[in-house]
């Protein structure tokens, strides 16, 4: 198989990602504290010395996690402005539109999401 050599530094940056996980995984795994399973007073869940009241494993409700997942979605959005932000005179009129166009798409997505409810945390 031929590469063409611009494939290189993305198949070690890559290479060096994959391993750097595997490494911290097995890392992890061999060097972190065992957990001994006959003590379950030991291994129970304390806070500040209080006993625990209730479940830790309570569902959380869908909202919740609907709006971390559009927090991420329009925080990401953010990111994208930037190199138009440094480069906008040498995108011209050609780049605004480009952009006008991300942010169109994006409103649309807001107003989808807004009508359907997930913004309103009392429903």
């Amino acid at each position: 198989m031929n590469l063409p050599e611009s494939y290189i530094p993305i198949l070690i940056q890559a290479g060096v990602a994959i391993g750097f996980v595997a490494i911290s995984l097995l890392g992890a795994h061999f060097l972190g504290p065992q957990q001994k399973k006959g003590n379950s007073v030991k291994n129970s869940s304390w806070e500040c010395g209080i006993p625990v009241e209730g479940n830790a494993r309570t569902p959380f409700s869908i909202k919740y996690f609907l709006t971390a997942v559009l927090f991420v979605l329009f925080d990401i959005e953010i990111v994208f402005f930037y190199p138009y932000a440094v480069n906008f005179r040498e995108f011209g009129l050609e780049g605004f539109f480009a952009v006008l166009m991300f942010v169109a798409i994006f409103f649309l997505a807001f107003f989808y999401v807004w009508k359907r409810g997930a913004l309103d945390w009392d429903k």
